[in-house]
């Protein structure tokens, strides 16, 4: 009980102070979107035009080279270009947060040597970042869906609520790596080396069903599939295919986003020290 009893206690103090900050780690959002893409012809539609360009890209490869077939049926009902990016952009969006996260606190010394500064603004500012890009590429394979299926399913209004889900799950991991990446630097090269392998380690380019028995744990193992299975019901298959998957994928970003959170709490004494 006393265990519970401090996650909940640690639940309500992060929830208080991200809403105390919230104006604060906006501003600082909105200010890193500006000054990345400060004088360049497209602005901020490179942030969403590299993203695009990749699902672009998978699209073309997995869909026209490797001749992917996929829609028609009640299992199935949208096409491959669909199933792929609804699971791909949300694992683009976590992709971008804990890369990010990585060297929100290493890359912001000065801010955290400030004893009134929030730092615990600093994780949430890269999450908001990434969550800019995600909704805008959500807005877009909303519109493709449109315009080939002529209506979208009412799963749609499942994904305000799915979002909240990822963001809670994104600040919570991002609180982990930024704490834990100011005392073992190597931190953010493994962290890169797990998203450039982790998009084949979820059910976006290929079916469950197509995978080994032998690897078919590895998928179950991994909990960014429940995440994309959860995507999948609300932006593909249009009703809950994956019920074990929401019910996961709630708990655990709860779960993640208070244990992030107690980590940061005890280590954020020392980043002065170490920076």
């Amino acid at each position: 009980m006393s265990l519970l009893a401090g996650h909940l206690q640690a639940l309500r103090e992060c929830l208080h102070l991200l809403q105390h900050h919230r104006g604060l780690a906006i501003e600082m959002a909105r200010r890193d979107i500006g000054d990345r893409y400060s004088g360049q012809a497209l602005g901020v539609l490179w942030a969403v035009g590299h993203p695009l360009f990749l699902l672009c890209v998978y699209a073309l490869v997995f869909g026209f080279v490797f001749r992917v077939k996929l829609g028609g049926t009640h299992e199935m009902p949208l096409d491959y270009t669909t199933y792929l990016m609804s699971g791909l952009i949300p694992w683009m969006g976590f992709q971008e947060s804990m890369t990010r996260s990585c060297t929100a606190v290493t890359g912001s010394a000065p801010l955290v040597k400030q004893l009134v500064f929030p730092v615990e603004v600093l994780p949430v500012k890269g999450v908001l970042v990434a969550l800019f890009t995600q909704a805008i590429l959500i807005v877009l394979l909303a519109a493709y869906v449109l315009g080939t299926t002529r209506g979208l399913h009412l799963t749609y209004l499942l994904v305000p609520p799915l979002l909240a889900l990822q963001v809670i799950a994104m600040i919570g991991v991002a609180f982990l790596l930024a704490a834990v990446s100011v005392f073992v630097r190597d931190l953010k090269d493994v962290v890169q080396l797990f998203c450039l392998a982790g998009m084949y380690l979820i059910p976006a380019f290929y079916l469950p069903a197509w995978v080994p028995d032998l690897f078919k744990p590895l998928l179950y193992l991994n909990p960014f599939s429940y995440l994309v299975w959860c995507y999948q019901d609300a932006l593909y298959f249009g009703r809950i295919e994956h019920p074990w998957a929401w019910a996961v994928t709630f708990f655990g970003s709860l779960l993640v986003f208070v244990l992030g959170y107690r980590v940061f709490r005890r280590l954020k004494p020392s980043f002065g020290n170490v920076l």
